[in-house]
């Protein structure tokens, strides 16, 4: 059966539907042979689906990952640079179907990070109108003292408008504090340029929370399946 080449790529598991527009917007995708378009169909069971010249193979069971995300490490499936990091992708090849992250953790940060081959779960949860709450541990130094309010405080980032984020200390002592953030807008290392623009220096930034799911006990590295009863919760809110 015929559907549109961005719900195939995306039913693959190699990027959201959004990712999909984009190879298509670039001339990655071809069918038979011929370079494709948005809006363009295709039947998977009949035709030959090709994004970067590597044919797409046909919609995997879905699966659900959280990876505590070593500091270290690039949010990303492939390293194009002459030297490369170490990327996420290193850490879930024993998986055995292809993933991607819902989102992303700078190189410096650390935590949890969902993967997934399921397009549209990966585009409900990154769509802005759900407000997906992520909440931070965050060590800073510097002018620690009412750090949270002015963390708080923070309206505009170089010109654009974020939405307050939620605030509160849990240790201070001296120069350094150990704060708890949640924000939802997820914005370009929205954290550290908040803190940036109240004076504070980032020690270790680390994402405990994501819409109700804890990372808790699961190792630097380590990686785990989602359970049932946690993948049915992020759909019924979503």
């Amino acid at each position: 059966m015929e559907e549109r080449l961005q719900k195939i790529i995306s039913a693959a598991g190699l990027c959201s539907r959004r990712g999909a527009e984009k190879l298509l917007e670039e001339g990655r995708v071809t069918v038979n042979g011929e370079t494709a378009e948005i809006g363009n169909k295709a039947d998977p069971e009949v035709d030959r689906i090709c994004v970067d010249g590597q044919q797409i193979a046909g919609e995997d069971k879905h699966v659900y990952l959280m990876l505590n995300k070593p500091r270290g490490y690039v949010t990303t499936m492939s390293e194009q640079r002459q030297e490369p990091r170490p990327i996420v992708a290193d850490l879930v090849r024993d998986v055995g179907v292809r993933v991607f992250p819902v989102g992303r953790l700078d190189c410096q940060s650390e935590g949890l990070l969902l993967l997934t081959n399921d397009g549209d779960f990966a585009q409900h949860l990154l769509h802005p109108k759900y407000e997906v709450n992520k909440t931070y541990l965050l060590s800073v130094a510097g002018a620690v003292h009412g750090a949270e309010k002015r963390l708080a405080a923070v309206r505009d980032l170089d010109g654009e408008p974020i939405a307050p984020a939620q605030v509160s200390v849990l240790e201070e002592k001296g120069q350094t504090a150990l704060l708890s953030v949640t924000i939802h807008q997820g914005k370009n290392r929205q954290i550290r340029r908040m803190c940036r623009q109240c004076n504070l220096i980032v020690k270790k930034l680390q994402r405990v929370q994501e819409n109700g799911l804890e990372l808790g006990t699961l190792q630097p590295g380590k990686w785990r399946y989602l359970t049932d009863t946690e993948i049915q919760s992020l759909k019924e809110e979503h």
